[in-house]
């Protein structure tokens, strides 16, 4: 890459390591001098690779209890982020699943979004997330006036990027739907290293998410109360409570845990549960690495990494798919699983495709032909 290109990161948020801050992470291996901006950072929450950068926050961040809390804030993110100023940079490459995208950028600049999801928020998970029975009276009145200025200001602020990836072709699909802007598709990286096929395993499922509504961790903890089977939930978020509430004892609930300790839940797992619609979804593709099957939800991201039965391909698949959202679709599919036979090997292999390798390959490839378009190079 180019090193003598002044670069700016812009990323959402930096509270945990999850999916967008791998991407993140990765995306520092090309430009190992560039500043980062983000709305807030609770130190100590990302890996080190990204902890060491120069990382410019604003003033959301000095607000009180923004480390847990900080989505409370959502309409304030807009003008948070355009209060950057960016006129130093050439090169402005923006992680977003919220607002990262809608940065100001000078005219000279290049600015590149790789996109996770739109404003997932406010568009077509609104309903998920601000749900009128969970609603105060005042929220219920005040929530669609903010929803449709952030709805108004997504669409305007899209005009500000000059070129658009996206993770998957379902969000690519609705990056045209909801700014009618074309992007090219690259899939996350995962470092395929880090994994190894396991080909035993012990009695319980696993789920690592955050706790949040989309997710629909819910589902799975109402069916596996029926089942009395074990199922860990590695993850945290605004649900965790109200899961915990009703949850029994087979259902075990843990913090976000260190790589090396994840992938021992991974390997010893009978399979993934992951019943949410999900943009792409780099869990299941973790777990996958490691030869465990996986039960999701078929629609979304899933599609495009996971290789469900079809009644014939047993031994040649890599997950059961269940395709509404309802107890008995989930439990179904379970029940699907445990009757047949999995290839370990062949599981593993499926989701090699997905390497940190070709997707730093990639995304190389792409950043050069649009800085010679841009510069006329």
């Amino acid at each position: 890459m180019n090193e003598k290109l002044s670069v700016a990161f812009v990323h959402d948020w930096l509270t945990g390591m999850r999916g967008g801050e791998k991407v993140l992470e990765a995306l520092f291996e090309l430009y190992t001098d560039a500043d980062l901006y983000t709305l807030i950072h609770n130190r100590g929450s990302v890996s080190t690779i990204i902890e060491k950068r120069r990382i410019v926050t604003s003033f959301i961040d000095k607000f009180p209890f923004k480390s847990r809390h900080y989505r409370h804030y959502l309409p304030l993110f807009p003008t948070a982020i355009e209060l950057y100023n960016l006129k130093k940079y050439d090169l402005i490459i923006s992680t977003s699943h919220c607002v990262a995208k809608g940065i100001r950028t000078p005219p000279n600049a290049l600015h590149i979004a790789y996109i996770h999801s739109p404003m997932r928020y406010v568009w077509d998970m609104y309903d998920d997330y601000f749900n009128e029975e969970n609603l105060n009276f005042l929220s219920r009145r005040l929530i669609p006036l903010f929803a449709n200025y952030l709805r108004m200001w997504d669409v305007t602020s899209s005009n500000r990027v000059d070129y658009f990836v996206a993770n998957s072709k379902h969000v690519a699909n609705r990056i045209w739907k909801y700014f009618r802007r074309e992007a090219t598709i690259i899939h996350p990286p995962i470092d395929c290293e880090l994994f190894n096929i396991s080909h035993d395993s012990d009695d319980y499922y696993l789920i690592v998410s955050a706790l949040v509504p989309y997710k629909r961790i819910d589902l799975a903890v109402k069916v596996f109360n029926a089942l009395d089977r074990e199922l860990f939930i590695i993850g945290d978020g605004p649900e965790k409570k109200r899961l915990q509430k009703f949850a029994k004892k087979n259902i075990k609930f843990l913090d976000w845990l260190p790589a090396r300790d994840l992938i021992t839940y991974y390997s010893r797992c009978q399979a993934l549960i992951f019943p949410g619609e999900e943009d792409f979804g780099m869990v299941p593709v973790e777990a996958q690495l490691n030869g465990r099957p996986v039960i999701a939800y078929g629609l979304g991201g899933a599609l495009e990494t996971i290789l469900g039965y079809d009644g014939k391909n047993e031994g040649r698949c890599s997950g059961v798919f269940f395709t509404e959202q309802s107890e008995q679709a989930l439990l179904d599919a379970i029940t699907q699983f445990e009757k047949l036979k999995w290839d370990c090997d062949f599981i593993h292999k499926h989701v090699l495709k997905f390497s940190k390798e070709r997707f730093l390959e990639e995304f190389k490839k792409f950043l050069n032909e649009k800085l010679n378009e841009f510069y006329r190079i």
